[in-house]
């Protein structure tokens, strides 16, 4: 059975894909797709093996790459998010883009699964 972030299967160019939802993960509600939703389709490296993912979006303003120089540690105050699940704190035409670890959010939320099932296979008569 699938984690519960893992929301479905999706086909990119003849490749079957896992689609998470951070959204999920995170505990936050997920509002109905519109038209600004969106697939970022990348490749996150989980237990040191490049793996495929979908990510479901609220909204893509742009895709770009960010120069490694330009990304900064996050702070350890004033975030919403854990910070051992924050990458940095990237600088981008004067304004800032948080760099989520996602392969530590995935290795965190695949173990608590794992840790899961074994408690309740334990658990069950």
């Amino acid at each position: 059975m699938p984690p519960p972030f893992v929301s479905g299967l999706i086909n990119v160019r003849g490749r079957v894909v896992p689609l998470a939802d951070l959204r999920v993960m995170f505990g936050m509600d997920r509002p109905e797709p519109d038209e600004d939703t969106r697939i970022v389709v990348m490749e996150v490296d989980i237990d040191g093996e490049p793996t495929v993912a979908g990510i479901l979006a609220d909204k893509v303003h742009d895709v770009t790459d960010i120069e490694a120089a330009s990304i900064e540690e996050a702070p350890r105050v004033g975030m919403r998010w854990r910070p051992e699940f924050i990458r940095g704190i990237g600088k981008r035409n004067g304004g800032f883009i948080i760099i989520p670890d996602l392969g530590r959010i995935f290795e965190t939320q695949g173990a608590r699964t794992a840790s899961s099932a074994a408690s309740e296979e334990r658990s069950a008569p």
